[in-house]
């Protein structure tokens, strides 16, 4: 499966995934309003619009599996919606997802910082997130009963 720069009209199917691969963390953390669940493709489409990467990978059969978004600002590349279809999950795909950005902003930001967030309790994500090199250096609590851990590498 290759990674490839999605498009405009990509947009209304990641939203769509994002909602099925949500689904989990929702679970996990006894929440069915967290934030990616709440997006609406207006906000996909704002965020494609100012310059946001939306990277996405497809199946052999063309099929949306994966995606990842990125942006840079002042050094640092803001990594973020890492997200891989459920049936295709534990096949090193968020891995390579969670490379990607480096790949396709590195030559844009050159010595680049790279920035994510995941919530306190999605372990696997932490774990995913410290293999790949990425050290936690604050938490912030944004809504009630919602506590991020913020990564950087």
């Amino acid at each position: 499966m290759r990674i490839v720069r999605a498009e405009r009209p990509d947009l209304e199917e990641i939203l769509r995934l994002q909602y099925l691969a949500y689904q989990s963390e929702a679970r996990l953390l006894n929440n069915f309003s967290i934030p990616p669940l709440r997006e609406k493709l207006e906000d996909l489409v704002r965020q494609f619009e100012a310059g946001m990467a939306f990277l996405k990978t497809v199946d052999t059969n063309g099929d949306l599996v994966g995606s990842v978004r990125a942006r840079a600002a002042q050094g640092t590349v803001y990594v973020g919606k890492l997200m891989v279809h459920p049936q295709h999950q534990g096949k090193g795909l968020g891995t390579r997802l969670l490379a990607a950005p480096e790949s396709a902003m590195g030559s844009i930001v050159p010595q680049a910082r790279y920035e994510l967030f995941t919530s306190t309790q999605s372990l696997r994500n932490l774990r995913l997130y410290e293999r790949a090199g990425y050290r936690p250096f604050r938490e912030e609590e944004p809504e009630p009963g919602l506590r991020l851990v913020f990564l950087e590498k």
